[in-house]
């Protein structure tokens, strides 16, 4: 089994920052690509930042500049670095991961919980 473990979110003021972290545990043979989802009420889901294994990352418009993605691959931890939060970052946040459990049978994604992020002005 793999779980995908977040935590880091909460209520801060626009302007303000925080950072939210992802571990994976359980059986992993290896993490292809890391990142963050989101979704706001009455929104359909929406990718927000991915990394690869190689540490190539891709983020998105709404994002760029204030965000950062990073990992940690001897902790198979993902990490997001929100700053200069708006309102309309108001979500519930989503780690997701691309993970082969043995080195065959190929790779597949998994999310964790979510953890609420409440940005007000």
């Amino acid at each position: 089994q793999v779980q995908l473990v977040e935590s880091g979110g909460g209520l801060v003021q626009a302007g303000g920052s925080l950072r939210l972290s992802c571990a994976a545990s359980g059986t992993i043979f290896s993490i292809n690509d890391m990142g963050w989802y989101r979704q706001a009420p009455g929104k359909q889901r929406e990718l927000v930042a991915v990394i690869t294994s190689g540490g190539n990352t891709n983020y998105a418009d709404s994002v760029k500049g204030r965000y950062t993605v990073s990992r940690d691959n001897a902790k198979n931890t993902v990490y997001l670095q929100m700053n200069s939060l708006k309102p309309e970052d108001t979500a519930v946040y989503y780690c997701n991961a691309d993970i082969a459990r043995r080195w065959f049978g190929g790779a597949h994604a998994y999310w964790g919980q979510g953890t609420q992020v409440t940005v007000s002005s």
